[in-house]
Formats: C-alpha cells, sequence, structure tokens
C-alpha cells in the first residue's frame, strides 16, 4: 500500500490543521494507521492511531483532549485534527500502516511496513 500524508503547514499557536493520510494500491480495510512525528535532532514518536475496522482510537498523552484521529473508509483516508496547536508540536508528521500489530506494539514506528513521506508542521508563538 503507497501512502500520501498532506495538509501541513505553518499556523499561529492556538491554531488548527488538519492532516490527510491517502491510501492508494490497496484497501486500508484491516490495517492500524498510525500518525507520528519527528522534531530536528529527536527520534520519530507516536502521535495517534486508528485501527480501520472498528474505529478503536489512542493518543499519546501530549495531544490526548487537542487531536482526533478519524477514517473515511470509503475515501481510503484517515485524519489527523489538530487543534489548540502549540509550538513544540513543530515535527514532520508522517502516517503509517499496517495490519499486524498487537497492542504493544501500535506506538513503536519501527513495528509499520508502509510509510507516507512526511508533511511539515510549523507552530509559531
Amino acid at each position: 500500500v503507497q501512502l500520501q500524508a498532506y495538509g501541513g503547514g505553518l499556523v499561529q499557536a492556538g491554531g488548527s490543521l488538519r492532516l490527510s493520510c491517502a491510501a492508494s494500491g490497496r484497501t486500508f480495510s484491516g490495517y492500524i494507521v498510525g500518525w507520528f512525528r519527528q522534531a530536528p535532532g529527536k527520534e520519530r514518536t507516536f502521535v495517534a492511531r486508528i485501527k480501520m475496522n472498528g474505529g478503536s482510537t489512542s493518543y499519546a498523552g501530549s495531544v490526548k483532549g487537542r487531536f482526533g484521529i478519524s477514517r473515511d473508509n470509503a475515501k481510503n483516508t484517515v485524519y489527523l485534527q489538530m487543534n489548540g496547536l502549540k509550538p513544540e508540536d513543530t515535527a514532520v508528521y508522517y502516517c503509517a500502516a499496517d495490519r499486524n500489530l498487537i497492542l504493544s506494539e501500535y506506538m513503536n514506528p519501527d513495528q509499520y511496513d508502509y510509510w507516507g513521506q512526511g508533511t511539515q508542521v510549523t507552530v509559531s508563538s
């Protein structure tokens, strides 16, 4: 499956952005789709994930209550709605997908087989 992430940009603190992750080549059905982010000089870290079948979600503590992950199965697309953005949210955001993750694995980027190219989110203070 090929993933394309888009929707990043420059926003002031407190603003909102919506990222999209579109899949092609194969349906997202049965996959877990995650969003990760990587700031300069830092490791790639988990942001949120969603199960395409059933729609269960989970979030990193740093974004819980501000970010929302959702899916549109018909469009084969996953969204990350980011509200209340802070300068520390500045990073390149990546979407990733995998079919074979257990609960303890979904926060680990090394467990995902498919990745999008990343989209830059910059939050100014």
